[in-house]
């Protein structure tokens, strides 16, 4: 029961996530730094997938919950940093950016590290 609350959330992280890549994606073909928000939606439209992924073979990888949350939580410092870099010409903390991308790194080593760690085997 918890497992699948968890692959819910990773589920709802994934159309939060997706949906703000779309907004992104339209900030920058209306205005603003269209490089900074065509970062911005890049990692969101590319991460957004993966959280899906880990929803669905929640039970199969056995490194979902914590790759899961180290996706979303380095998705959301990155794009978001780069997002308000765009729209208000600062950042919320210093490194924000790196923090999340080293974090968005260590999440996806997370799902490769599941493949050596798989459920029922």
């Amino acid at each position: 029961m918890r497992s699948d609350l968890f692959a819910r959330l990773a589920l709802l992280s994934a159309g939060v996530i997706g949906a703000f890549g779309v907004v992104f994606a339209a900030a920058s073909a209306h205005g603003g730094d269209t490089r900074l928000y065509s970062a911005a939606a890049l990692i969101c439209l590319t991460q957004a997938p993966a959280l899906l992924g880990l929803s669905i073979g929640w039970r199969m990888i056995r490194t979902a919950g914590i790759a899961s949350l180290l996706i979303g939580l380095g998705c959301v410092l990155f794009a978001g940093d780069v997002a308000m870099l765009a729209r208000f010409g600062e950042s919320p903390f210093p490194y924000a950016a790196p923090t999340g991308g080293t974090i968005m790194i260590l999440g996806w080593l997370t799902v490769a590290a599941g493949a050596a760690f798989r459920r029922g085997s």
